[in-house]
């Protein structure tokens, strides 16, 4: 799995992957969330093309809300969460270690209602 991860962060890094979503720039400009959530998150790269940060969230904890351009999340360790949706709207999903996933640009907070500390890798597409 490690390779997965390795090999997503080079595509993102060197410009192979890239987002066709045209309010990436402006989504993460308005609610950013390494400035609104900077308790949980760990910028490693940012660049251009990319934005690559370590979101880590113990349990019980609840981010402030935020938006995302296009992302993709790798998960380091997995758990379960509580999504809470800019339309009002909840969800509860369990993320497991090393799934990979795809994510359309959104506005949301999450909360971590399990009993494990969720680490994620999130690799947010910037529009060119």
């Amino acid at each position: 799995m490690r390779r997965v991860y390795i090999l997503i962060l080079a595509l993102l890094a060197t410009g192979f992957v890239r987002s066709d979503a045209t309010r990436a720039r402006s989504v993460v400009n308005e609610q950013d969330p390494a400035k609104v959530n900077a308790k949980f998150i760990n910028v490693k790269l940012d660049n251009p093309r990319v934005r690559v940060f370590e979101a880590t969230l113990k349990p019980g904890e609840k981010e402030n809300v935020h938006s995302h351009p296009t992302t993709v999340i790798y998960v380091l360790d997995g758990g379960k969460f509580r999504n809470y949706a800019a339309d009002g709207t909840t969800s509860e999903v369990e993320l497991k270690t090393g799934e990979v996933y795809y994510r359309d640009p959104l506005t949301h907070s999450a909360e971590n209602i399990g009993n494990t500390t969720l680490r994620l890798v999130v690799m947010e597409l910037k529009k060119e």
